[in-house]
């Protein structure tokens, strides 16, 4: 019992270094903090110096589900996921594949769109897509199925809840499916037809 009072005393000291709900650091600082690459459009793209894209407003319906505000963040690829995995970020939402590698560093939301690889293919080089990471330098073929999700730091189930809740409502009323058409067309050309 000698050691209970210097226990004590190094309570606080320690405090900081226990790990914070991501929910709850959101919901303090009220905005959650989106990266992307801004550079694919009809995904995430700048139109005469405005964000916009389906993931844009995708971002921004999670964010109003949250009650937080979206604060969207531009990077390139090489800070987009080590941002998230330091915390700098909360979330990427730039249409980024679940591949093996990524799940073994981050949690991922349920796909939010299911869509082709080829949508997605930037035209410049380097080729930086990180939804084709895992292809390497192969060119993604045409009937390749893939899910896209959003990444955000482990260990943090009561964002994990709470991020999952905000995508079904979104899905469940209707508001995914109406951005799918205004973004992909009548068809909703990004999903794959079974």
């Amino acid at each position: 019992m000698r050691f209970l009072p210097g226990l004590i005393c190094l309570l606080p000291l320690l405090s900081p270094l226990a790990h914070a709900e991501l929910i709850d650091d959101i919901n303090d600082r009220g905005e959650l903090r989106i990266a992307l690459e801004a550079n694919t459009p009809p995904f995430n793209f700048k139109d005469e110096g405005k964000l916009s894209g389906f993931e844009v407003e995708l971002g921004q319906l999670l964010a109003n589900e949250l009650d937080v505000r979206a604060d969207f963040v531009v990077t390139d690829s090489g800070d987009l996921l080590t941002g998230v995995e330091s915390g700098k970020y909360d979330v990427a939402i730039n249409h980024i594949a679940m591949t093996p590698d990524l799940k073994d560093r981050f949690d991922f939301s349920e796909p939010y769109l299911q869509t082709k690889a080829q949508l997605i293919a930037q035209k410049e080089e380097p080729r930086s897509m990180l939804l084709v990471q895992s292809f390497a330098q192969e060119k993604p073929k045409a009937s390749l199925p893939v899910g896209l999700a959003i990444p955000f730091q482990k260990g943090n189930p009561a964002f994990h809840a709470s991020l999952e809740n905000a995508l079904q409502r979104i899905k469940s009323d209707g508001r995914m499916a109406a951005l799918e058409k205004k973004w992909f067309g009548a068809d909703a050309s990004a999903a794959p037809k079974p």
